[in-house]
């Protein structure tokens, strides 16, 4: 161990900044096509159907979810450089397939589906970028660092939309480039920005990141991932054994997390719709603007808990992150004995329920209009009859809506960024890649089934079941967080190197 000098302090926070736009980038990845996706699949693919876009959207979570553990592996025995730039590479690529996929003559959604699934398997690398942090951070500093990429990861899905916005300027038809057969139109255009984005990552990964590594005392220690070294390089500040149960305990208290998170962005429009009787363009439009204010709110908090931890601890903030998502969720739960508008205009026209469980495996802010039957002369609006939950089950009143959403858009990104804090702790000085793979592989998995959950249950049974089950499942977590909560100490403290 020796004393950091201040350049390589200055060169370890700069190596940080480029794993924040790293961070940035892969969320940007996801959200920046989100609005347009269904527009561009039907203009491409006319045999593609609300259940085909499910999957689309669901590929990014699942080349995730694949790629996370392996580029979690590749980066404990090499340069993190080369993961990184692997996986940049790959999303550069799978962008521009993306704008290319109009080009076959058949199967066109299929090669969509290709190319949003190897962005998700691109985005794997915030397992790298996460072990990185852990490892070159002190435990002073790891908190601050993890909150401020947890920022960056929700200012880029905020921003994502807000890109796809200004693109819309270009138009549906745009121009196009025959030699080399690019249409550069709204719908092309932000994976091209997308891809060019990737390309500059790439290039400051090359010119300004280096591998550092900083023991829980913040002294500078060598690193396996450097060039030329060896794995005889570690310190013996690694000895000891990684506490399994804390990390499988982190892994499932995680997946919950995103599990619930998933379950509240998706629902959101067909809740509304049902309860309050929007049409879809409202829904889409009002719900945008909550998930927006909540965004925003998210990095507020972020910034908070950085300062809130040094005085409370990670686990205290963790305990009343998950407190008050269950209090958001158990607001939502009907009262009363309104009942919601009943859509009895469909039975009428003897037309077909506009809310179908395949529509709902996507997240709202997927959703586009579509065509109505031409026996229509305007979109039927409330709680559909065959929902038959409709008939007895009171409604959620917008005040309600509205304090859960404040709630949730507080406690989520607390435990977001407390998991990955209190993880990266547990796990120590040793290699993070593997483990951290592991974590972002349990949220991408959550954010798969989250949707299908409410497909099946809300559907089916309504919210009281919907929200009472997510009721259920955040007490469980609290009781598994009381049960091994004097575990949840970091490798340094629980070996006697240094004091809580």
């Amino acid at each position: 161990d020796v004393v950091e000098t201040q350049e390589h302090y200055k060169s370890r926070w700069r190596s940080i900044w480029i794993m924040y736009l790293t961070m940035f980038l892969s969320s940007v990845g996801f959200s920046i096509v989100i609005m347009s996706v269904w527009p561009y699949l039907q203009k491409i693919d006319a045999t593609a159907d609300a259940s085909f876009l499910g999957w689309i959207i669901a590929s990014y979570s699942i080349g995730q979810m694949v790629a996370s553990p392996l580029f979690g592996l590749w980066s404990n025995y090499r340069p993190r450089r080369e993961p990184l730039v692997v996986s940049t590479a790959i999303s550069v690529a799978a962008n521009c397939l993306y704008a290319y996929v109009h080009v076959p003559h058949s199967h066109n959604k299929y090669y969509m589906l290709t190319a949003r699934a190897l962005v998700g398997f691109g985005a794997g690398n915030v397992a790298v970028v996460r072990s990185y942090i852990a490892g070159a951070t002190s435990l002073s500093e790891r908190t601050s660092a993890m909150a401020n990429t947890s920022a960056c990861q929700a200012v880029g899905f905020i921003l994502g939309p807000v890109f796809q916005t200004c693109f819309t300027l270009i138009g549906e038809e745009g121009v196009t480039w025959e030699l080399i057969r690019l249409q550069l139109n709204m719908y092309t255009a932000p994976v091209l920005f997308g891809a060019l984005l990737g390309v500059i990552n790439i290039i400051l990964i090359f010119a300004i990141f280096r591998e550092h590594r900083v023991d829980d005392m913040g002294r500078q220690c060598k690193s396996i991932n450097s060039e030329g070294e060896e794995n005889d390089a570690l310190d013996q500040d690694t000895e000891g054994n990684v506490d399994h149960v804390a990390v499988v305990a982190l892994n499932v208290l995680f997946f919950v997390i995103l599990f619930v998170f998933a379950v509240f962005e998706t629902i959101a429009t067909p809740l509304t719709m049902d309860m309050y009787s929007w049409t879809r363009k409202e829904a889409v439009f009002y719900n945008g603007i909550i998930l927006s204010v909540i965004g925003i709110e998210s990095v507020i908090v972020f910034m908070v808990v950085k300062t809130l931890s040094k005085k409370t601890g990670e686990r205290a903030i963790l305990h009343g992150g998950l407190l008050i998502v269950l209090v958001g969720f158990f607001i939502l739960l009907p009262w009363g004995k309104k009942l919601p508008n009943i859509q009895w205009q469909e039975i009428k026209n003897n037309s077909i329920p506009r809310t179908v469980p395949t529509e709902m495996l996507m997240p709202f802010w997927s959703w586009q209009e579509v065509q109505l039957p031409s026996n229509h002369t305007a979109e039927p609006v409330g709680c559909p009859i065959t929902q038959s939950w409709c008939l007895n089950t009171p409604m959620v009143y917008l005040a309600q809506y509205l304090s859960s959403d404040v709630l949730i858009g507080l406690g989520y990104p607390v435990c977001n960024v407390m998991s990955y804090t209190l993880y990266s702790k547990i796990l120590g000085p040793k290699p993070q890649g593997v483990y951290m793979g592991w974590l972002t592989a349990s949220g991408s998995g959550a954010r798969i089934l989250g949707p299908v959950f409410v497909s099946q249950i809300y559907t089916h049974l309504g919210p009281r079941w919907a929200f009472s089950l997510i009721c259920g499942v955040v007490v469980v977590s609290l009781l598994l967080l009381e049960v091994v909560y004097k575990r949840l100490i970091a490798f340094s403290v629980r070996y006697g190197r240094m004091q809580e």
